[in-house]
């Protein structure tokens, strides 16, 4: 089986075809993997490495591509896209698969949806990795109102904010609906309360690069929670983290403890 190039099925929830990928170990413990903003299961878990990495771990490895994102259904409605709508079709797609409970790891906004799964949800959810959000999860990760108006903006070169561009340019590069992340950006950032957060006991590994200035402090985040850890990824950025080696030597280490092997 070729790793690098997984083929993708489709799901229907929601009244929404999503699209998403199962492939690594049948046998082993499942890990659903859960993209960040402006991304895709290909962008963000195949390129970097992931799949092959908790493939080779004896890991099965899902992935979905959240709605509005890569080759699933791409509504311009904002209010389709809170975290807790998009949570449900991650459990969705684990009803689909007839799996009872996974690890989840999320990157971003996909941490964010992950949280939402396991706050609403927790029996559904073994282990969690909340990569790229720290205490932005509770607090905000600032004005994003910006990135919006870039996404929706004639060209790049129309775009001066700085946070902006870079969205607009990676929403470029991967060929994105630049409306659909435009609805999505405007309600898919709820905040998760400090309540909220101690409620969610299930092991969690919070990872969050140390030059990230979008996803604030991992340990802050952690110590809300009643069995979390927290990992700086050594000079990385909120962009770079992602397929950091010191993020999956820690994640892999973690998923060993908590995952069920």
């Amino acid at each position: 089986m070729d790793l690098n190039a997984p083929s993708f099925q489709t799901f229907r929830h929601d009244g929404l075809d999503l699209s998403f990928f199962d492939k690594g170990d049948p046998a082993g413990p499942p890990v659903l993997l859960i993209h960040g903003f402006a991304s895709s299961a290909l962008v963000n878990w195949v390129f970097p490495g992931w799949l092959k990495t908790l493939g080779d771990a004896g890991y099965r490895v899902i992935a979905l591509d959240n709605r509005g994102h890569g080759r699933s259904a791409k509504p311009h409605d904002p209010a389709l896209y809170h975290p807790p709508a998009m949570a449900a079709d991650a459990r969705a797609l684990l009803d689909h698969l007839g799996i009872n409970s996974a690890t989840l790891m999320g990157y971003s906004m996909g941490a964010r949806i992950s949280a939402f799964l396991a706050r609403e949800t927790p029996e559904r959810v073994r282990a969690l990795v909340l990569g790229g959000l720290g205490i932005g999860m509770v607090e905000g990760v600032g004005d994003w109102d910006p990135i919006a108006d870039a996404l929706l903006a004639p060209s790049l070169e129309e775009v001066s904010h700085e946070r902006g561009r870079m969205f607009r340019a990676f929403a470029d590069q991967t060929r994105s609906d630049r409306q659909a992340l435009a609805a999505c950006i405007s309600t898919s950032r709820d905040l998760l309360s400090v309540e909220d957060m101690g409620r969610i006991a299930a092991p969690t590994l919070v990872a969050v690069g140390t030059r990230d200035d979008i996803g604030g402090s991992p340990q802050a985040l952690a110590a809300l929670m009643p069995n979390a850890t927290a990992l700086d990824i050594p000079n990385r950025d909120h962009m770079l983290a992602v397929g950091d080696r010191v993020f999956k030597a820690a994640v892999l280490a973690f998923l060993e403890q908590h995952a069920g092997h």
